[in-house]
């Protein structure tokens, strides 16, 4: 899978994202990387990519011509015009469900704002996905294009070591994940729970579902009313959930 980001600060992207689990993939070339600077597209002789916008107001806007030309390169070299994503407050907030339809991808392109946004004709023109990380305002999209890259990569096939490591992360069945625990068993007076300990695989995992589906409970009771969440849960699991109900009420 290869990811195009369309940026004014390629360094940051590249850096950000040269450590750790992607930056191996990238190395390993499992995942392909390109950070692409919109500066290298401008046709002024002091390489600007902003003008005042029209109407005024405070702040610059991203003129559109260097933004759409950069975009053409990328994708003269594919065979397909990939999903053009949008970092933007007004978008969908991401999450885990979007992450796992977009590593099923072969490209993405992802294009980071900044100043006070992009002209509106080239993001009519190009981008496919208005995407988000959160009801907050960031100086430019790279932050939230590194968050969404690291996110995405990892459902990527090669990408982490263990196969189950994606598997049962939080959020992947819509859950929390469970408490993890390695050495040493006693810390700060503290012992690791017995039944980690005990080597009954069985016991672990009812332990492991329990746990995780106590920490949603606590912490984020409302990802259990999702539809997705309330088709995948048992009989046993609702048995618990409504006992942690119960012990709450008391």
């Amino acid at each position: 899978m290869d990811f195009h980001v369309m940026t004014l600060f390629p360094d940051m992207i590249m850096q950000g994202l040269s450590d750790s689990v992607i930056g191996r993939a990238v190395r390993k070339e499992t995942i392909g990387l390109h950070a692409v600077n919109i500066r290298d597209y401008s046709h002024d002789k002091h390489k600007h990519v902003d003008d005042y916008p029209y109407g005024g107001g405070a702040g610059m806007v991203m003129q559109p011509e260097p933004i759409f030309e950069c975009y053409q390169d990328i994708v003269a070299r594919m065979d397909k015009k990939p999903r053009v994503i949008y970092m933007t407050p007004q978008g969908r907030v991401f999450n885990q469900e979007i992450a796992e339809e977009l590593s099923k991808e072969e490209s993405l392109i992802f294009l980071c704002g900044h100043y006070e946004g992009i002209d509106e004709r080239v993001l009519d023109e190009i981008v496919t996905d208005h995407l988000s990380i959160g009801d907050y305002v960031l100086t430019g999209g790279e932050l939230p294009a590194m968050v969404m890259i690291d996110t995405i990569a990892r459902l990527v096939p090669g990408v982490l070591n263990n196969s189950e490591s994606a598997e049962y992360d939080s959020f992947q069945d819509g859950l929390l994940e469970y408490p993890q625990y390695t050495r040493p068993e006693i810390w700060h007076d503290k012992q690791v729970p017995e039944v980690l300990l005990s080597g009954h695989h069985g016991n672990i995992e009812k332990w492991r579902r329990q746990q995780s589906l106590k920490r949603t409970f606590e912490r984020r009771p409302e990802l259990l009313e999702q539809e997705e969440v309330q088709a995948n849960l048992t009989k046993k699991d609702r048995e618990y959930l409504d006992a942690l109900e119960n012990l709450e009420e008391e």
